[in-house]
């Protein structure tokens, strides 16, 4: 796959035929939402085997071969040039597909209100050949220990037919949300964990759920060791059914980082306990606060760095986003950011006729506009952003990802997927 970004005066027919391919082939891979009025910066997956590098000043093809991962000799005879002769600056090399490693990949999938919208429904039919698990949000336990069931309709099929495995995901959320005294008394009342425990294994059986992934967020520092117990006790009991249990953890960078969302999180515990673990390294750019990235790689990097200090990095699941925000400025405290997913980005862009920029920092495309008299910013994710997130597993050795959630189209992201991984099946 070739990553393009749009030049001014670019057209869907000069890049299809910069790449030898075809303006339909590029519109359906894209689904593009603006075929005919490109914006500039937006990032398109062009859909060839293998890509294409342009040479920088005071590149060689042995610096530009490290950096791709390919024998320089290869890319000579690839090219047709002398493996010693120097490069010219703009030079335009043939790069081929690199070997691809195994990783999972993991979807929230939220339904809301009293049914599965289609959108989500066809959403995780599109996603599963894509995926290692599939995870309903969420099962919510009462303080008795019985539990509350999603809407599940037709997601265990959609796993079942695409050999994926249905993780069952349970949080302590009381009234939508997360209770500190929820997760005490399910986590020191050994008869109602016991009971809690036998709820999981019935539905688990019911429905054909085989990973238990408990989300349990904002719990008190005084039960963090009790979870760690807790968690023992599950996982013995899980893998005597065969079943694997994973954990979702607070974006971390030290073993002693303060406040309500880290402290009852033990990486070092989780990371021994649990068959893999979900970070959330995603919302530093969020809905009530101002604008900026969802997840700049800088503190993605520096989570995930610090994760596997502490655990083995083949168990870790980087977590991301597939949504971006439209925030109103100037911010307001207390105002809430539009959700938008990267296609409705690109038509927002196209619309306003304003170009897509791309912060080289933060890996992440953005850009301005101004409607009715006030201006919006707008961060989202593009498939340069996604691939440094690829780059990023590759290069600590992670087990792969988890989205956050399904329902907001990204199509670059499934292409770039099987571009850069193979995915696993464990169903």
């Amino acid at each position: 796959m070739q990553i393009h970004v749009v030049q001014r005066n670019e057209s869907l027919t000069t890049i299809a035929q910069a790449y030898r391919t075809t303006v339909q082939d590029i519109i359906d891979a894209n689904e593009l939402p603006n075929p005919n009025n490109l914006v500039i910066g937006q990032a398109i997956v062009i859909p060839i085997i293998g890509s294409f590098y342009t040479v920088k000043q005071g590149e060689t093809l042995y610096s530009i071969a490290q950096k791709v991962g390919v024998p320089y000799q290869q890319l000579a005879t690839i090219n047709r040039i002398s493996a010693t002769q120097p490069l010219s600056v703009g030079l335009r090399l043939y790069i081929p597909q690199g070997k691809k490693r195994p990783a999972d990949f993991n979807a929230y999938v939220e339904p809301r209100g009293t049914t599965v919208a289609p959108v989500l429904e066809s959403s995780a039919r599109e996603a599963a050949p894509y995926l290692t698990y599939l995870a309903p949000f969420s099962f919510q336990v009462h303080r008795d220990g019985t539990l509350k069931e999603p809407l599940l309709n037709n997601f265990p099929e959609i796993a079942k037919s695409h050999q994926v495995v249905l993780m069952m995901v349970i949080n302590n959320q009381e009234n939508d949300q997360f209770s500190d005294e929820l997760g005490r008394i399910l986590l020191t009342d050994m008869a109602i964990q016991d009971k809690f425990l036998n709820n999981i294994v019935a539905t688990a059986k019911k429905y054909g759920f085989r990973d238990i992934h408990f989300d349990f967020e904002y719990l008190r520092p005084a039960d963090r060791e009790a979870y760690n117990t807790f968690l023992r006790k599950a996982k013995a009991r899980f893998k005597n059914e065969g079943w694997l249990m994973s954990t979702a953890l607070a974006p971390k960078t030290s073993a002693t980082q303060k406040g309500k969302w880290y402290e009852g999180h033990d990486y070092k515990a989780h990371g021994q306990i649990s068959d893999f673990v979900v970070i959330m390294t995603y919302e530093w750019g969020y809905s009530g606060g101002p604008a900026m990235a969802v997840s700049p790689i800088g503190p993605v990097r520096r989570v995930l760095e610090y994760a596997i200090s502490e655990m083995p990095s083949n168990k870790i699941l980087m977590g991301q986003n597939l949504y971006g925000y439209d925030w109103t400025l100037p911010f307001v405290q207390g105002s809430v950011a539009k959700a938008v997913s990267p296609q409705q980005a690109i038509q927002l862009a196209a619309t306003h006729n304003v170009p897509i920029e791309y912060d080289s920092k933060a890996q992440a495309p953005f850009f301005k506009y101004t409607q009715s008299g006030k201006q919006h910013e707008v961060w989202f994710e593009d498939a340069r952003s996604i691939q440094a997130k690829f780059d990023l597993i590759k290069e600590l050795k992670l087990r792969g990802m988890s989205y956050w959630k399904l329902g907001l189209s990204f199509p670059q992201n499934w292409l770039l997927i099987v571009d850069n991984f193979n995915v696993t099946k464990r169903a």
